[in-house]
């Protein structure tokens, strides 16, 4: 399913303001929307806006989730050190006890991501405080 890249207003950041887009090149998020929207169908929960490292993506590749070999078949570049990305929350929080957590855009991080990760972690590691 595919949702236009204006989010609805019940679409939340972590610091309760409307979601913004988080990359549209490459096109991201769960629904291909460019937003880290989320919804019951989304089980890994794509909602905090990264921006990538190399460091990152080896980490995320050595524990079996490579983000960095394009897939043409499914419409995935491949992503490459700087690239904005809707990471698993899951992920992210696993990154971050393995010291390589990448950093956060904090306005275009759903609040869903707070299941999953601790809001102060998450500020300790964003780029648009």
């Amino acid at each position: 399913m595919i949702r236009s890249i204006d989010t609805p207003a019940t679409q939340r950041n972590i610091l309760g303001e409307p979601l913004l887009p988080c990359s549209l090149e490459p096109l991201t998020g769960f629904y291909r929307s460019g937003c880290c929207e989320t919804g019951p169908d989304d089980l890994g929960s794509h909602t905090v806006c990264v921006v990538v490292t190399d460091e990152f993506l080896t980490f995320s590749q050595s524990v079996g989730n490579d983000l960095s070999t394009p897939m043409p078949q499914y419409g995935f570049p491949g992503l490459k050190d700087g690239d904005r990305w809707c990471l698993c929350a899951p992920r992210w929080q696993e990154a971050l006890l393995n010291g390589c957590a990448p950093k956060v855009v904090l306005g275009s991080t759903h609040e869903g991501a707070l299941r999953h990760c601790q809001l102060e972690d998450l500020e300790s590691h964003a780029i648009d405080l």
